[in-house]
């Protein structure tokens, strides 16, 4: 079953584009891979993991990887980049690269239509956003912070959120800033 109610946070994402929302989630799958990478650096609790441990942290790692690759694609459809340019870095012809991630974009698509789903239950109400789309001023800030700590190799505090693309507001024919 489909619901088709408003969301909280549609004032919010309605001062973000579509690109800016998908970069934004791209920003925030490339935050779990670096922080599960990270996991596996530290060897100071190897004693404590057991037996296949870092395999297991290791393939967690490609499974946000590939995560973090499907954010990519949509991001780079959401900003206008072709088949074609999309598959030369992924090593594969444009019709392969557009069957491969068909149903993600898809996904995305609904999601702007169909914010929610009904879960089993029928009385829980799911997402279909990731998180960092559905709620974008979360994810500007949480992304931010990041950013700063991190000291990705500039020093500012809006290091993710300054290099969006905003929507123009209704009053403005400029962008709003996040």
């Amino acid at each position: 079953m489909r619901v088709t109610e408003t969301t909280p946070y549609d004032a919010d994402r309605a001062r973000f584009t579509r690109q800016a929302l998908a970069r934004l989630v791209l920003c925030d799958h490339a935050v779990d891979v670096a922080d599960s990478a990270r996991g596996l650096v530290a060897t100071e609790n190897d004693p404590d993991a057991g037996p296949g441990g870092r395999i297991s942290q290791a393939f967690q790692l490609i499974e946000l990887t590939e995560r973090a690759l499907v954010s990519a694609v949509i991001y780079e459809r959401e900003r206008g980049s072709s088949w074609a340019e999309i598959s030369q870095y992924l090593g594969i012809g444009p019709a392969e690269a557009e069957e491969r991630f068909a149903a993600n974009l898809d996904g995305w698509n609904t999601a702007f239509d169909v914010p929610y789903r009904l879960d089993d239950t029928g009385r829980k109400r799911i997402p279909q956003l990731p998180m960092a789309a559905y709620d974008p001023a979360w994810a500007c800030d949480h992304l931010d912070r990041w950013a700063y700590l991190q000291r990705l190799g500039v020093d500012q505090h809006q290091a993710v959120s300054s290099g969006l693309i905003m929507a123009a507001s209704e009053d403005e024919s400029s962008p709003v800033t996040p």
